[in-house]
């Protein structure tokens, strides 16, 4: 009987302690936004000279698309793979297991 008040105390000292730090990780999660600083703006901003290295042209869009649905096809065709051998499995046992009670 102690242990089970024990565990109710010590469970109501980890839910008390996890909402006096859930403060801090709950304003977070809330979405509040913090403005940033001078240094993170100058980060963010545009850059000509980098400008050169970004591809904005249709045909890296284009090869992206087809990757992607490259990438699609070949997962469905995994999963069509499975299915077929689970399910010739399951045939081959019950073609097996009516062999062998006829038998």
């Amino acid at each position: 009987m102690a242990f089970l008040l024990n565990n109710t105390s010590l469970a109501a000292h980890f839910r008390s302690h996890s909402q006096q730090t859930g403060g801090a990780l709950s304003l977070s999660r809330r979405g509040l936004h913090v403005e940033p600083g001078p240094r993170e703006k100058a980060l963010l901003a545009a850059d000509p000279a980098l400008s050169r290295f970004k591809s904005h042209k249709k045909g890296v869009k284009t090869i992206k698309r087809i990757g992607d649905i490259l990438t699609i096809v070949v997962v469905a065709g995994c999963c069509y793979e499975i299915y077929v051998r689970a399910t010739m499995r399951e045939e081959a046992r019950e073609q097996a297991g009516a062999a062998s009670g006829t038998h």
